[in-house]
């Protein structure tokens, strides 16, 4: 993992709040950095970070909410902590549906702010175990050939040497030869270790996407 310090990001119009938010949250033993507009934190954040954004949700050129929306669609996941001295239900709820951890109206309530601050480090910090874990488990399957992964499949569905040998048309002896070549590029010592390896590669593969999403239903309920 790249940039392991957590880092504190603030992105608002105002010199002044920049300069009492940072003042606030480096007091609080955080790193912080802070830009005066989106579009020169767009600029210079560097990717695979643990972090969290404290972001100004009216700014000038590129809102808050449009920032949001371009870290999106960049695949950028940074857990936000919203801030505005203007905001309406509508900001809030459109805020909170894109992932938002937390809306805050200034004067900001610093306490608040601060938990909510540590929890997206929590958040920040259980995406990037996650990623960690996935790109393990890729790297792992792309040792593996199109035919091994045919045999891993069936051989997680619970067939056997014989059956997965008639599945495939191919002889018992030759799905031994896969198995054992399953077990030793993989790094596994029994069919148990076999078959949950092959239920990380379905989640890796065909669910990545859910991850961040129940990470935050986790660290921030709905009624909450």
């Amino acid at each position: 993992m790249q940039n392991t310090t957590p880092t504190v990001f603030i992105v608002d119009d105002d010199p002044a709040v920049l300069d009492s938010l940072a003042m606030l949250i480096t007091a609080q033993g955080m790193k912080t950095v802070a830009f005066p507009n989106a579009m020169e934190f767009l600029d210079g954040y560097q990717g695979n970070q643990i972090c969290c954004l404290v972001l100004d949700i009216r700014m000038p050129q590129i809102t808050g909410l449009a920032l949001q929306e371009q870290l999106m669609e960049r695949d950028i996941n940074i857990p936000i902590v919203f801030i505005t001295g203007h905001g309406d239900i509508e900001q809030c709820r459109r805020a909170f549906q894109t992932g938002a951890i937390d809306f805050l109206t200034k004067p900001i309530d610093q306490n608040r702010l601060i938990a909510s601050l540590r929890r997206g480090i929590r958040i920040s910090i259980q995406q990037h175990q996650q990623e960690e874990e996935t790109q393990e488990v890729m790297s792992q399957l792309a040792r593996i050939s199109g035919r091994e992964r045919e045999v891993l499949e069936l051989v997680a569905d619970g067939l056997s040497s014989k059956e997965i040998a008639r599945e495939l048309d191919l002889s018992p002896r030759t799905i031994e030869v896969h198995r054992a070549n399953l077990f030793s590029k993989l790094g596994v010592d029994s069919l148990a270790d076999l078959v949950r390896f092959y239920l990380k590669a379905l989640e890796a593969t065909g669910k990545k996407q859910r991850i961040d999403e129940e990470i935050l239903l986790n660290e921030f309920p709905p009624n909450q």
